[in-house]
């Protein structure tokens, strides 16, 4: 009886849920409809690119733009959708059609789905998480679709200004301009840079900080989480930016050629994307050592909690730091924004940290096995990008040979669903201990 009530755990519920999700996209890239060619992909590609989709990753083993019908691309991008809110909230938005009411059940799960803290009120959130996607799609979509319009006919203009609004806003990172280019073309535009940037910074701070903000006309008051991932993700940002801008302002492959609108327009577009949308308007594998390397570590914070990101997000690199800084001072509590952080938060910090980097490390070491021809940095910025669900890639996706596929693929499911709900979802559920052993000292450092 306990077995059967654990198979209905909310973490196992997603994860299953997501697992199916992905293996009906799958089928359906297989099909000779989606591809152009007529021909369908085969099941490991499919799968590999349902996973991305789903997954709101951007990895691809074959170009978007070229390779799929409208047919395939309309899945693609339906899956980027249902990924990126989470299927609970379409869930949600057909009861709400239908004027269902929502289970105690259909609750927990949606409290999970959104890594809310709490239960009170997360229907509301979620009706509200529906208006602003569809707000800030809408405003994405028409900028985009009037800009691409003195590029293409109006109608592509538009269709392209819905499909790339809704990947990026979802952090997916999908793009249809064809020949794995991204938005490399529009490196110096400010329309799209903005835009984008725009897109992917609002689907990256968690629907809980968009409503905490839209209610504060009404409140005046924001929490110690809204102030942590807008302090955190700000500084993140200028930091990134500033430091391409000097990593870069040499590089004759990138942003030397640019003018000083563009370099500026294309540092903070790389500083933002990696966090965690994967489109790019540079040139990845033209870019120097140091940028890349701070690219991997930007990927690996990724986005916040609650968000369509991915990453350790953003809470715990502040959680990290906040603790590291109370240890220095020497001082018993970690105070954020004069709030004690309490120890089970650190410990989830330190709990998802260090799977993350167990994570990468591992799918790196044996992605250095099944691709032994490849660099290693390739490697682990692949790794890296795969486990936040980014996208952004060096070129080693389409190369990967079938092992590296799958590799990449349970990466980026594992990193979707969250490296502590995966946990959870195949462990038995924990119990309070009965009792507490003796302390025991050890030496650190």
């Amino acid at each position: 009886m306990i077995k059967a009530k654990n198979l209905l755990d909310p973490p196992k519920i997603l994860v299953i849920g997501f697992g199916i999700l992905i293996l009906i996209g799958s089928y359906l890239l297989t099909l000779p409809i989606s591809t152009e060619s007529g021909h369908g992909l085969s099941f490991l590609d499919a799968l590999f690119t349902a996973t991305s989709a789903t997954c709101v990753t951007g990895l691809v083993v074959v170009d978007t733009g070229s390779t799929f019908s409208t047919f395939g691309e309309l899945v693609i991008l339906t899956l980027i959708q249902i990924g990126g809110l989470g299927f609970m909230s379409f869930a949600t938005f057909f009861f709400f059609l239908l004027g269902k009411k929502i289970s105690l059940k259909g609750r927990l799960l949606l409290q999970e789905s959104l890594n809310n803290l709490s239960m009170a009120g997360v229907v509301r959130l979620v009706r509200r998480l529906l208006i602003f996607t569809a707000i800030i799609e809408g405003i994405g979509a028409l900028i985009l679709s009037i800009r691409f319009s003195f590029d293409m006919p109006i109608g592509k203009a538009i269709y392209y200004g819905v499909f790339h609004s809704i990947s990026n806003f979802n952090n997916a990172g999908f793009d249809l301009m064809g020949e794995f280019r991204s938005l490399t073309p529009y490196v110096s535009d400010p329309f799209i840079t903005l835009t984008v940037v725009f897109l992917i910074t609002f689907g990256g701070i968690g629907f809980i900080v968009m409503n905490e903000l839209y209610e504060y006309r009404d409140t005046h008051r924001l929490s110690v989480h809204t102030k942590i991932v807008l302090t955190t993700s700000l500084i993140l940002t200028i930091a990134g930016a500033i430091l391409i801008f000097l990593f870069e302002f040499g590089n004759v492959k990138t942003l030397q050629p640019l003018s000083l609108m563009g370099k500026t327009l294309s540092s903070l577009f790389q500083s933002v994307s990696p966090r965690t949308a994967g489109s790019n308007t540079l040139n990845i594998p033209d870019l120097t050592q140091p940028t890349l390397l701070l690219i991997i570590f930007l990927m690996f914070v990724g986005a916040s909690p609650g968000s369509t990101g991915g990453g350790i997000k953003t809470t715990t690199l502040a959680t990290l730091v906040g603790t590291v800084w109370s240890q220095i001072k020497g001082k018993g509590d970690v105070v954020l924004f004069r709030h004690r952080i309490v120890s089970e938060t650190i410990f989830k910090a330190l709990s998802v940290t260090f799977i993350g980097v167990f994570m990468v490390s591992s799918i790196s070491i044996l992605l250095a096995i099944t691709e032994s021809g490849s660099d290693f940095l390739m490697i682990l910025f692949e790794a890296t990008s795969a486990f936040a669900t980014v996208g952004l890639s060096m070129g080693l996706t389409p190369e990967l040979s079938p092992v590296g596929r799958m590799l990449i693929i349970f990466t980026m499911f594992a990193g979707r669903v969250g490296p502590l709900t995966l946990a959870f979802a195949i462990a038995m559920r924990r119990k309070p201990d009965q009792f507490r052993r003796p302390k025991g000292k050890i030496m650190i450092g």
